[in-house]
């Protein structure tokens, strides 16, 4: 009985060497005895094609924007960004089509007041935007550096010379050309009622002959982290309410850590959006404190200084780190470091940059709590 157990066995051994011989010829990839290629056996880790990932899958057709690190249309990717000059006063509200910018500057102007200047890379589907001011000088070198067309009606005498050069691409609401490219709202008061909107800002870039496409070359802005791998501020402090110095709106953020957004306040109200019904809110706030002086004494014209670098404080996801800055040139982006050295990283999303003169910094305070600023 042994005997025949173990004839059987070796019976079987010698049929399964015998199987796998032929199952090589077959499907090793060598040559058959008819001349023509076998089909290579697939093995692990060598398949001839790649099934896509599903953030390919989920993002074939789209790119992450150059203003904002999220994914967009690719179609939209070299897009030239729109900066337009914005009235921030009580007398200009309710403001329209701020919640549709990437970017929005904050710099202050004459009076204690501020204007703003929303950056906008899809700028279609607005039909009113504003309402549009005049320019002033160092509005024009932030809006160089994303090279975006500038979009404002009039100017400080200062500014002008640099907008009738050809430095920057512009469209000037009080002159004949450029003034078909706004218009006035007949239910608001003078100086607070000149807008314009997605189809008029189009027609403006085409009549004045402006390229509407960024060079092929062009890289992101800012350093964005993922949403997948979001930047934390791990060693940050805690920062949920972000209160500015700006004397006449009086503008702070509050913190949302459901959504991780910062929401915009000033006026003692809630900042809405007429156009959109959307309280204005950012991913991102970067406080850029600036050397100033006055252009001006009798009217009180401000000069910001957007060249010579400076300290600042960077906030997102409710925390908050010191920074420096730095800008090599008045065509050049302006780079944000940490305390390491190394350049900040922004969460994908809206950033807003406020600008302050440095004798004010200490006035911007940053709350860790709502109890706190209450």
């Amino acid at each position: 009985m042994r005997k025949r157990k173990w004839i059987y066995g070796l019976i079987c051994v010698c049929l399964a060497v015998f199987l796998t011989s032929c199952g090589k010829d077959k499907g090793s990839g060598t040559e058959s005895e008819t001349g023509t290629q076998a089909a290579p056996t697939e093995t692990a880790g060598e398949d001839e094609t790649e099934e896509p990932t599903e953030s390919a899958e989920k993002h074939e057709g789209e790119a992450r924007s150059l203003l904002t690190g999220k994914w967009i249309d690719e179609e939209l990717l070299l897009v030239r960004p729109v900066a337009v000059m914005v009235e921030n006063t009580s007398m200009s509200l309710p403001q329209y089509g701020l919640a549709k910018a990437d970017v929005v500057y904050e710099c202050p102007v004459e009076g204690g007041i501020t204007r703003l200047m929303p950056i906008y890379q899809d700028y279609s589907g607005m039909d009113k935007i504003g309402n549009i001011r005049s320019c002033r000088l160092y509005y024009v070198y932030f809006a160089k550096e994303f090279d975006a067309l500038y979009f404002h009606s009039g100017q400080s005498k200062y500014a002008l010379d640099v907008l009738n050069s050809s430095f920057i691409d512009n469209v000037n609401g009080i002159t004949g050309k450029g003034g078909a490219f706004y218009y006035q709202d007949k239910s608001r008061k003078m100086p607070h009622n000149t807008y314009t909107s997605s189809e008029l800002i189009a027609a403006g870039i085409e009549r004045h002959g402006y390229a509407d496409k960024l060079d092929e070359t062009a890289a992101s802005h800012y350093r964005f982290a993922t949403e997948e791998a979001p930047n934390l501020l791990a060693q940050g402090e805690d920062a949920v309410v972000v209160a500015l110095y700006y004397a006449n709106p009086k503008p702070w953020f509050e913190y949302n850590a459901e959504d991780g957004r910062y929401y915009r306040f000033q006026f003692k109200a809630a900042q809405v959006d007429a156009l959109t019904g959307e309280q204005l809110a950012a991913d991102n706030i970067i406080i850029q404190n600036c050397k100033s002086s006055l252009k001006d004494k009798s009217n009180g014209t401000l000069d910001i200084d957007h060249r010579s670098g400076g300290t600042g404080i960077f906030i997102t996801r409710g925390k908050a780190i010191d920074i420096t800055w730095t800008r090599e040139s008045d065509s050049a982006r302006t780079r944000y470091f940490d305390a390491s050295g190394a350049e900040i990283e922004l969460n994908p999303g809206v950033t807003w940059v406020e600008i302050t003169e440095n004798s004010y910094a200490a006035k911007n305070v940053i709350y860790k709590t709502r109890e706190e600023y209450k």
